[in-house]
């Protein structure tokens, strides 16, 4: 009978709490966290009566207006926009389907600056360890230690290509793209070109460059004569083997085409940004015979490249050939940092995988954001 008793007791607690969280309804304006004080977070949690809700903010004449209104029992809505270090009037309105009953919640926030966004903590972790890797490995080279580059066959080709061109005593052909001097491939394709400018320099090899933009052809002539002086050979340097040609697309084509046909270079280089000139000028070449080595960061001029060079460089395998040839242990360093980082992607994103099937919601949570 006593325990009887007792189960009747904590029934009636237990039914009297249900009763009084069902009733409890609570609305939160709040400062956003971690932001520049731009944003205002509302929270709400309404009872199961209420079908409708209209969240109000006051304006500067105490006139409330509507920003919200999709209904759920409980919820969040993340204001955007506002005036930092503002203080703001809100009222939610929560009323039934026939509007005989409602109800009004008030609240109010003041806006504030915050000196860090915490939420990108974890990004800045990434930072700190892929920027630590680099330094590393570019102290390791200077110290002489061998860093690992898979052989990228294009970039071997290299000496292929000039010493072909120097059997055959003609000319090596290299183009740079058609972007001009603000596009990352342009600047990719010029490092590459250093080389082989150096190379043909040691060969006795003439090396013609012709440019769609005059600053581009500033650019090349600079880097040609750095590998002309590498080299050894200053003297053998012709600056007017590197030209310009017309910033016309199709038209600097028409006139790298003719170069090809005339002059018939043993070897070709196509190195940079190409778009739909790219297989005629792939072409062309390939019907002179020379050896082709093209390389472009846009992926769908690639199958071009494929089939009608002998080598192509894909993708990233461009931005890595100044590295690769130059052995610069400076940029061995940042190449190798920067695969580590690619690495630690990969893996944070399988362990994300696996965090989601497995039910563990904080590591999504932890790196939001970041990927």
């Amino acid at each position: 009978m006593k325990n009887l008793h007792l189960i009747l007791l904590f029934l009636l607690i237990g039914i009297f709490a249900f009763a009084t969280s069902e009733g409890t309804e609570t609305y939160t304006a709040e400062d956003a966290p971690w932001d520049d004080g731009t944003a205002v977070l509302h929270r709400w949690n309404l009872s199961a009566k209420w079908e409708f809700l209209s969240l109000q903010k006051a304006d500067s004449l105490g006139v409330y207006q509507e920003i919200f209104n999709e209904f759920s029992p409980s919820g969040q809505f993340k204001e955007t926009g506002l005036n930092p270090d503002t203080k703001y009037q809100y009222r939610l309105v929560a009323y039934n389907k026939e509007r005989s009953d409602s109800t009004s919640l008030f609240s109010e926030t003041t806006t504030q600056q915050q000196w860090f966004a915490m939420n990108k903590l974890p990004l800045l972790i990434l930072l700190v360890i892929v920027c630590s890797s680099v330094l590393y490995y570019i102290l390791s080279a200077r110290k002489g230690k061998e860093l690992f580059i898979r052989r990228i066959s294009g970039l071997d080709s290299i000496d292929e290509a000039i010493g072909r061109a120097t059997e055959k005593g003609k000319p090596i052909l290299f183009v740079p793209g058609i972007s001009d001097l603000g596009d990352i491939q342009t600047i990719a394709a010029l490092n590459i070109l250093n080389q082989v400018a150096m190379k043909s320099a040691e060969y006795g090899t003439e090396i013609l460059v012709p440019c769609r933009f005059s600053m581009v052809m500033s650019a090349a002539r600079e880097t040609v004569k750095d590998g002309y002086l590498k080299a050894g050979k200053p003297d053998a340097y012709k600056e007017d083997n590197i030209f310009y040609v017309t910033d016309d697309q199709f038209g600097f084509v028409a006139g790298v085409d003719g170069i090809m046909l005339r002059e018939l270079p043993a070897a070709n280089f196509f190195l940079g940004a190409f778009w739909a000139e790219s297989l005629i000028l792939a072409e062309t070449g390939f019907t002179t015979g020379a050896i082709q080595t093209a390389g472009t960061g846009q992926p769908h001029q690639l199958p071009f490249f494929v089939v009608s060079c002998d080598y192509t460089l894909i993708g990233e395998e461009l931005y890595a050939a100044s590295a690769y040839l130059s052995r610069d242990p400076q940029q061995l360093g940042s190449l190798k940092g920067q695969d580590f980082g690619k690495l630690l992607t990969i893996i944070l994103i399988l362990a994300g995988i696996i965090a989601e099937i497995a039910g563990l919601g904080w590591f999504k949570n932890f790196f939001e954001g970041v990927f």
